[in-house]
C-alpha cells in the first residue's frame, strides 16, 4: 500500500498536525490516567481499523507498562475481566463516542453517568477530547493511507 500524503512534507499540513500534536501533548499532561488514555486510543483506533495509530498506541502502552493480555483483549473488553470499573466505562463512552450513529442523541445518558461515576469533570473533559482527537488521527492516517508496523516508541513526544 502506497502512502497518499507526506503530512510532514507539505507546509500547511506540517503547520496543521503540529497544533493537532500540541493538543496530544495536553491531554498526556492531563489527570486522566496514562493507562485509559492509551486504552481508549486503541480502542477508538480499532473501530475504526487505523493500523498506524494501533501499531502506536499498543507499542506506547507495552512502553508503559501495560500487560500483553489488556492488550490483547482491549477489542473485547465487555467479556474480560482484566480491566477496571473505571477503565470499563471509558471504554464504553470511546465506543459510543466513536459510533455516534449507532445511538439516537450520540452518548447515552447511562453510558455518561457510568462514566461520570469515575471520573471528575476535568478527567470526562479530557476523556471527550481524547476520543475526538483520536477520531481525527484516524481518519487522517486512514484517508492518506499512512503505513503500520514501524512506529518506534517515543516518536511524537
Amino acid at each position: 500500500m502506497d502512502t497518499r500524503l507526506n503530512y510532514f512534507a507539505d507546509p500547511i499540513a506540517a503547520k496543521a498536525l503540529k497544533h493537532l500534536m500540541s493538543a496530544g501533548k495536553a491531554l498526556k499532561e492531563s489527570r486522566l490516567p496514562a493507562a485509559t488514555q492509551e486504552l481508549v486510543a486503541l480502542r477508538v483506533s480499532q473501530i475504526n481499523g487505523c493500523a498506524v495509530c494501533i501499531d502506536m498506541h499498543t507499542k506506547e502502552a507495552a512502553a508503559a507498562g501495560e500487560t500483553p493480555v489488556r492488550l490483547h483483549l482491549v477489542a473485547a473488553w465487555r467479556h474480560a475481566t482484566v480491566f477496571t470499573e473505571a477503565e470499563r466505562a471509558a471504554l464504553e463512552l470511546a465506543e459510543q463516542g466513536t459510533r455516534i450513529t449507532d445511538t439516537p442523541g450520540g452518548i447515552s445518558d447511562a453510558v455518561w453517568a457510568r462514566g461520570a461515576q469515575h471520573y471528575d469533570e476535568e478527567q470526562l473533559t479530557a476523556l471527550v477530547v481524547l476520543i475526538s482527537f483520536m477520531n481525527t488521527a484516524n481518519r487522517l492516517n486512514i484517508i492518506a493511507r499512512q503505513p503500520a508496523g514501524d512506529y518506534e516508541v517515543g516518536r511524537f513526544h
